[in-house]
């Protein structure tokens, strides 16, 4: 028997993906919802004389490995839309945040597209991958699925540097950042790091 098609995307959430999640294993410290993750504050629009900024940019649910490695990303939407509704706006969201598994649900069941393969899927949702069976397909199919060596594993491990006045990276920094560890992980000895004026290079 399906779910009330009167839930809202918060009900969805609450009574549902919530469960679905935390019963394999995600514990709250892996896991980042809306207005914990904000991509941008919102683009800039001028008409005319008048100037306003749109809507940020929030994800749903991004799962992460540790603070500084963001592995999944889910986006929900009410029970009147379909399993894979949400699905491109979990992809423009992993884009965004450079990692590699983007799924959607409606609370029927979870749709899938794995950027490291390019195969999507359905499950229910029962099916949801534990953290520790999302980190291990990640690390056998990376590299056109030749998996992680020892320098790239131990990257993934490594938490940022923190303190007491230093913020965390916003999004576009840390993928900055992890692209730039990654690429000396796999021996790259010469590196350029290009980062728009007002972005921040010197804290990255």
């Amino acid at each position: 028997m399906g779910i009330s098609h009167e839930l809202s995307e918060e009900d969805v959430k609450f009574r549902y993906i919530n469960e679905a999640i935390t019963s394999k294993g995600w514990t709250k410290d892996s896991i980042f919802m809306e207005q914990q993750v904000k991509f941008t504050d919102g683009k800039i629009s001028l008409h005319g004389n008048i100037v306003h900024r749109e809507k940020p940019k929030f994800a749903d649910y991004v799962l992460y490995v540790n603070k500084a490695t963001p592995i999944a990303i889910i986006e929900a939407k009410d029970a009147k839309h379909t399993v894979s509704y949400g699905l491109q706006q979990a992809m423009e969201y992993a884009k965004m945040l450079d990692v590699k598994f983007a799924f959607s649900s409606n609370g029927e069941g979870f749709a899938e597209h794995d950027f490291l393969t390019g195969q999507e899927r359905c499950f229910g949702m029962d099916e949801f991958p534990t953290r520790e069976e999302l980190i291990e397909r990640y690390k056998k199919e990376i590299n056109e699925g030749n998996g992680l060596n020892e320098q790239e594993e131990a990257v993934i491990n490594q938490p940022l540097c923190s303190g007491q006045n230093i913020f965390p990276p916003r999004y576009y920094q840390l993928n900055a950042i992890n692209r730039t560890i990654n690429a000396i992980a796999k021996g790259q000895n010469r590196i350029l790091l290009v980062m728009a004026t007002g972005t921040g290079k010197t804290y990255t």
